[in-house]
């Protein structure tokens, strides 16, 4: 084993630079937590992560008074995000009841939020951050309590001593590896290949939204340097698709989206795509003695409703408003982890089961020849259609929200909800 050139001692190391780990670092660090984040990464600038800036992430930056700096990044507004059917139909347009009532979402490239984020975050002095930092193994004590890490960096390897190591590291999360955390997968029938596209001033005016075909769709996203495009499809079809060659690709587009036909050669290399292989699952316990995971490292979430993100940083205002108070006085317990699972478990239950619902195949990978239930019951039934917008908006039926440590919620306090919901839970 190599010498181990510096030990650090903090309240909460948090490994994955992602947007749960960047937002839990910050608001730790807001209440005087001494905080470490550490990113496997030399940067942020990854291609086709998630975008989406949900109306529950605003309103925390409204919250922390970086609104005004959120917007002063390059956005695309998103508030009409419409289904175009086979048929040529397009879903109602939003009324103007709906847009005074409804939140606007943003796209904003992920790198960007990041780096503010993080630069906020380095206004406090207890935030450190540690790039191109590779976690290799977990310090524990004698009754197996998770005291700290060991991670890689340029300059040669790392101990880290804390109170608490946050694994928030996605969905390939080396933490919940190195922890023996076991993910549930439910085996995805889905697949998605995205690109971008440049924009015309010929594009349709309700140019967004999910395209439906026979054997997939097509998702076409707003972003500032033009559209994001994604293509889904059964899981295992890439290889077909591949050996058929790219003016398969561009016909299977152009006959989803036709406007897009004079453009789609654009894409003149697989190089200039990125195939996601979709997953989805959880973790049944997302904590241990001195750990805890949140967002993806804890619950994968489907492109489905593009609400991974959101969910990520719901977990990490839960997750600082129940243990900040804790790690500043030093009195963390296993309890307080399991209350951060409690807020969060029955929302990310919902929308799983609500992603499955809303996915173009089958379990068995057949196409569902019709268009998903779910979209065509919330465009008849409001109730169904709030539910579905505040799950996707929110994270939930209520945003969480930025609380002084000591109103932080009690442990317990979930317990009567948790115990009435257990049954719904067991059954998704």
């Amino acid at each position: 084993m190599d010498e181990i050139e510096l030990t650090s001692q903090v309240d909460c190391c948090i490994v994955g630079g992602g947007p749960a780990g960047v937002v839990l670092g910050l608001l730790l660090a807001r209440q005087g937590v001494e905080v470490m984040l550490l990113e496997a990464h030399q940067n942020f600038d990854r291609d086709f992560r998630g975008d989406t800036v949900h109306p529950s992430t605003v309103r925390l930056l409204e919250q922390i008074g970086l609104f005004d700096k959120l917007l002063a990044l390059p956005h695309a507004a998103v508030f009409d995000f419409p289904f175009h059917f086979p048929d040529g139909s397009i879903s109602p347009p939003p009324t103007e009841r709906d847009r005074a009532r409804r939140p606007y979402s943003y796209q904003i490239p992920q790198h960007l939020l990041l780096d503010m984020l993080v630069s906020e975050a380095q206004r406090y002095p207890t935030f450190h951050v540690v790039m191109g930092a590779r976690v290799d193994g977990l310090l524990q004590n004698a009754g197996g309590e998770v005291r700290g890490l060991r991670y890689r960096g340029a300059d040669g390897s790392h101990e880290v001593h804390a109170s608490l190591v946050v694994g928030a590291d996605g969905r390939f999360s080396k933490v919940r590896q190195l922890a023996g955390m076991q993910l549930r997968s439910r085996g995805e029938p889905i697949d998605v290949l995205w690109f971008r596209l440049p924009k015309a001033l010929s594009d349709p005016e309700r140019a967004t939204g999910i395209y439906f075909g026979a054997d997939g769709l097509v998702v076409v996203m707003d972003r500032p340097d033009g559209w994001q495009v994604g293509y889904v499809f059964a899981k295992g079809a890439y290889q077909r698709l591949r050996a058929a060659g790219l003016a398969e690709l561009h016909k299977a587009i152009v006959n989803r989206v036709s406007w897009l036909a004079d453009r789609i050669e654009v894409i003149s290399d697989w190089r200039q795509t990125s195939l996601l292989s979709v997953d989805a699952g959880r973790v049944d316990r997302w904590y241990a003695p001195g750990m805890l995971l949140i967002g993806d490292a804890a619950h994968v979430m489907t492109p489905v409703g593009g609400v991974g993100i959101n969910y990520a940083v719901q977990d990490a205002v839960a997750a600082a408003n129940v243990l900040g108070l804790r790690l500043l006085k030093g009195t963390l317990r296993v309890a307080d982890l399991a209350a951060v699972q409690r807020r969060r478990e029955l929302p990310t239950r919902l929308m799983q089961a609500m992603q499955r619902q809303m996915a173009p195949f089958a379990a068995d990978g057949r196409p569902k020849l019709q268009p998903p239930l779910l979209p065509r019951l919330t465009m008849g039934l409001p109730p169904v259609a709030a539910l579905r917008r505040r799950l996707i908006a929110f994270g939930g039926w209520h945003p969480e929200q930025v609380r002084d440590p000591a109103s932080a919620c009690c442990p317990r306090a979930c317990d009567v909800v948790s115990q009435l919901a257990r049954g719904l839970w067991d059954a998704m």
